[in-house]
């Protein structure tokens, strides 16, 4: 079989996965009162979208889980198994992203059950997050992983044990980021969609048949939840779904040994941390001014007056562009997949 099929396979059974499960899961989630409660200090016209169900991000965790992982094993079971270095950061990469919505979802339970918007506080949150991204760093580590990383322009760069501290921390920014992402109807699924297929294309051109499944598998999950999230949004994927999304990416740059390429592609959900961080600091020095008329930024535009499908539109063809150059750097040679990686 070739072996680009089975990122159709995954890409198209995760998208129906995820399509199919929302007919289940959305009563569902409406009969136990699983709703969104809307912050009090974010747009006026949010209020509108009081009590729509949350944890909609089941949907993607269980087709991309279920459909990628079981694609995976099919593509070894054919006699085209990888390297047990890279089979471990496959596994270990999904268990991460799905330890990560174990996070989300209790922070979402606590909003949901408890009626606390704001969930898990920021300190139980990050200790939780470093305690899963240094589990699997450690994991990798374990079965044989460098602590070599390709600089765009440089070359390859070994950084010793600063490279776990320093992978760790950029683990848990992206996650958050990626959190941080979740704002507007059907933003994070978009931009995590367009995300998935370069990073599906990159490891596909590099050979990683592997990482190319499960990023299929993620951007067909991804899609299928759109079904019912893009605006008007029926369902949110609450923390439980963003978490996962910001883990699974991760997974997919450390598995392509092209952490850094996360700078590039994920720059959508890095301008909107970065958004919170100068709204926080400039405040606290101009004594009570405000750089953006919200945080995260794509308030700022909503706050503008654009409508939330433009904010989608906008974010999601800045994405496919940086997608695009990330792509071009690879075939280029300017950013080169590491041998050591199977």
């Amino acid at each position: 079989m070739n072996t680009g099929m089975w990122t159709v396979f995954a890409a198209g059974g995760s998208f129906a996965v995820a399509a199919l499960f929302g007919f289940w899961l959305l009563p569902f989630l409406k009969k136990i009162h699983f709703g969104q409660t809307i912050r009090d200090e974010g747009p006026k016209w949010h209020n509108s979208k009081q009590g729509t169900p949350i944890m909609g991000g089941f949907m993607f965790i269980l087709s991309s889980l279920a459909v990628g992982s079981a694609c995976v094993l099919l593509y070894h079971a054919f006699g085209m198994a990888e390297t047990p270095l890279m089979t471990a950061k496959i596994f270990a990469g999904m268990f991460m992203a799905a330890a990560f919505g174990a996070i989300g979802f209790i922070d979402d339970y606590i909003k949901a059950v408890k009626k606390r918007n704001l969930g898990l506080t920021a300190v139980q949150k990050l200790i939780l997050q470093f305690v899963v991204a240094i589990a699997y760093l450690v994991t990798v580590m374990l079965f044989g992983g460098k602590t070599e990383t390709f600089i765009p322009f440089v070359g390859m760069v070994d950084v010793g044990l600063f490279y776990y501290p320093l992978a760790a921390i950029l683990i848990v920014g992206i996650v958050n980021a990626v959190n941080l992402t979740d704002g507007i109807d059907g933003l994070d699924g978009s931009v995590t969609f367009f995300i998935s297929i370069f990073f599906m294309l990159i490891a596909g051109y590099a050979g990683r048949m592997g990482v190319s499944i499960i990023s299929a598998a993620l951007a067909g999950g991804c899609l299928g939840f759109l079904i019912w999230n893009f605006h008007p949004a029926k369902v949110f994927m609450g923390d439980t779904g963003s978490l996962y999304l910001g883990g699974f990416v991760c997974a997919l740059a450390f598995a392509l040994d092209m952490p850094l390429m996360l700078i590039l592609l994920g720059l959508v959900y890095i301008c909107e941390m970065f958004s919170v961080i100068l709204q926080v600091l400039y405040f606290k020095a101009t004594k009570g001014k405000r750089l953006f008329k919200m945080s995260p930024i794509h308030h700022h535009f909503e706050m503008s007056g654009w409508s939330e499908v433009k904010i989608v539109v906008l974010f999601s063809v800045f994405t496919i562009i940086c997608g695009s150059l990330a792509f071009i750097m690879v075939v280029n040679g300017h950013y080169r997949l590491l041998s050591f990686g199977g």
